[in-house]
């Protein structure tokens, strides 16, 4: 699967064969399919190692006892190490989704919204609350979401920066957007 995604990540799933996955993976094309079944359950297998993790990280982050603050820290802090541990099915999981069809397109469909709804909540909680000022939930949420998602780009294992490194300050720099200065 590890290699399967760089070659996603390199070239494009569209752009990649299934020759290209056997050389890659050093299997012959019956012992591939014996292994995956078709390439676009290798790329749904793709997706669903990274939506695992990230779904269990928001699990934690909404079950802790912390404050609606705490609990987006902690979620961006553990989105950008799955992005940093998992920098080719990222990209994979960003840029390819839509070569998943049916139940598999549905599942992820399904799933990212999910993990959407779970930062809105957080982010409802804390506009509640009044920890949060009068912001849109849904808009902020995306907003969030964009601010993680994309540091794919640039957050790269080796390189000058960890995951934990940009997590802090990207808490640091959202929560105080939003705070509510009433308080």
């Amino acid at each position: 699967m590890d290699t399967s995604a760089r070659v996603f990540a390199q070239r494009g799933y569209h752009a990649t064969g299934i020759a290209e996955l056997c050389a890659a993976n050093g299997l012959g094309k019956g012992a591939l399919y014996h292994y995956i079944g078709s390439k676009e359950e290798l790329l749904a297998a793709i997706h669903d190692r990274v939506m695992d993790e990230v779904m269990l990280s928001a699990d934690r982050a909404v079950e802790t006892e912390r404050s609606p603050s705490a609990q987006l820290a902690l979620l961006g802090d553990e989105l950008l190490e799955i992005i940093y541990c998992y920098p080719d099915h990222s990209w994979v999981v960003l840029h390819e989704f839509h070569g998943l069809t049916g139940e598999r397109a549905e599942r992820f469909h399904v799933r990212r919204h999910e993990y959407e709804q779970k930062v809105e909540a957080i982010l409802q909680a804390g506009i509640e609350c009044g920890e949060f000022g009068d912001v849109d939930a849904r808009l902020t949420a995306l907003a969030w979401l964009g601010m993680h998602n994309y540091s794919y780009l640039w957050l790269k294992p080796g390189g000058s920066l960890s995951a934990h490194d940009v997590a802090k300050p990207f808490a640091e720099i959202f929560i105080r957007g939003i705070t509510n200065r009433k308080t």
